[in-house]
């Protein structure tokens, strides 16, 4: 389980936690957001299991959420998805290939 960030799992590996200003060193994006946050959940209420937390709207933006805590995870790729191949699939599917 790593610290990482949650769009190209580049591991943080500082003691500290990032700041606003931090980004990832090999895409760029921010890494005090709420997507890397351990109390991040899409299920709750604003989607943040801390329930004295402010909302954020903007949950891949840098914030100054002072709950902020990074999460400890198994970075897993999501990917595009294959749009080619998804139309094909409809296409035999509809068709019945």
């Amino acid at each position: 389980m790593t610290r990482h960030c949650h769009h190209c799992g580049w591991e943080w590996t500082y003691s500290g936690l990032p700041g606003r200003s931090d980004t990832c060193e090999r895409c760029g994006f921010e890494l005090r957001v709420c997507l890397n946050c351990v109390r991040y959940d899409a299920r709750a209420a604003h989607q943040c299991r801390e329930t004295r937390a402010d909302p954020v709207a903007d949950k891949d933006r840098a914030n100054f959420c002072e709950w902020f805590d990074f999460a400890r995870r198994t970075y897993v790729p999501t990917g595009e998805p294959d749009r080619t191949a998804q139309a094909r699939a409809q296409f035999r599917k509809l068709f019945g290939d």
